[in-house]
């Protein structure tokens, strides 16, 4: 048990890099807030002033800020759904004994590592593509017309691109959980007559239940700042159709050169992230403690 004088030490210690991170975060917090009170273009700097609220004000009376955060939303809800449904049943086939598993288990978390704008460009060009794409291949051996998916299904592409690289990352988590079921669990529930499903509901489900609420405070602080994908794929568009939060910020910040209307925009984001990281952290607390 931690004495006093350990705690103290403990805390004496890593003090230093606590204070390192709070000014690796506050400062450019500080100064994006700072910006978003001004009127500031790089293309013309003379036309800087104090502008109060209206940055916020424009931002918020975006047509596309509606339809920004409904996307945003969208996208970690159904991205979400898909890596659990999809992490679960990965890790229970993963668990199981088959020829070349270490091999197999690489083979199906190593889209985790790929990076985003490379995973973007490879489902554009080589699996998406309306003419020489896998799925248009597929289209036409059945004599279908092949579907223009980033044109049509804009943001269900960028769901399904955002899928694939998370989807590794919970079958890796729920299957380290998986594994440390106890053996003798189980074999007292068959034993019992209980059958699959039911074994599956009651005793591998509940007992994979934190692992599900740590990948999804995880994956949900992560998905909120999706915005590679959108840029190498779809670009936005068509319209708004698959401009989430941070998109909409690159365009005012990057595209219009609106540096205080896309500082504001920031704030706004940081604040959602926020609201949502509270109430994911409340719900993984109240999973961890029973």
């Amino acid at each position: 048990m931690a004495t006093k004088q350990t705690r103290t030490l403990a805390r004496f210690m890593a003090a230093p890099s606590v204070l390192l991170l709070l000014i690796w975060m506050a400062v450019p917090l500080a100064i994006t807030l700072w910006f978003s009170f001004q009127q500031y273009n790089p293309l013309n700097p003379i036309r800087d002033g104090f502008v109060g609220f209206s940055n916020y004000a424009l931002f918020f009376n975006n047509p596309a800020f509606i339809t920004a955060i409904l996307n945003t939303l969208i996208l970690v809800v159904a991205v979400l759904a898909i890596t659990i449904v999809g992490g679960i049943l990965l890790a229970l086939l993963l668990d199981q004994p088959m020829w070349g598993q270490g091999i197999v288990r690489i083979l199906v978390i190593s889209p985790f590592f790929v990076m985003p704008p490379v995973a973007a460009l490879v489902w554009k060009n080589m699996i998406m593509h309306p003419g020489y794409g896998v799925f248009a291949d597929i289209a036409r051996f059945f004599g279908a017309q092949p579907i223009d998916w980033f044109a049509q299904y804009p943001l269900f592409s960028i769901i399904v691109i955002v899928a694939w690289q998370w989807l590794p990352f919970a079958t890796l988590i729920l299957l380290t959980s998986l594994q440390s079921l106890d053996g003798e669990q189980k074999e007292a529930a068959e034993m019992d007559g209980a059958g699959i499903l039911s074994r599956f509901w009651y005793l591998t489900l509940p007992h994979l239940s934190r692992a599900m609420t740590v990948v999804v405070l995880i994956q949900t602080i992560f998905l909120l700042s999706v915005y590679a994908e959108i840029l190498v794929t779809t670009n936005g568009g068509p319209g708004y159709a698959s401009t989430n939060l941070p998109f909409l910020v690159y365009q005012k910040a990057l595209l219009e050169y609106k540096i205080g209307q896309a500082s504001a925009g920031g704030i706004i984001a940081v604040i959602l992230a926020n609201i949502v990281a509270f109430f994911a952290m409340r719900a993984v607390g109240k999973n961890l403690d029973k």
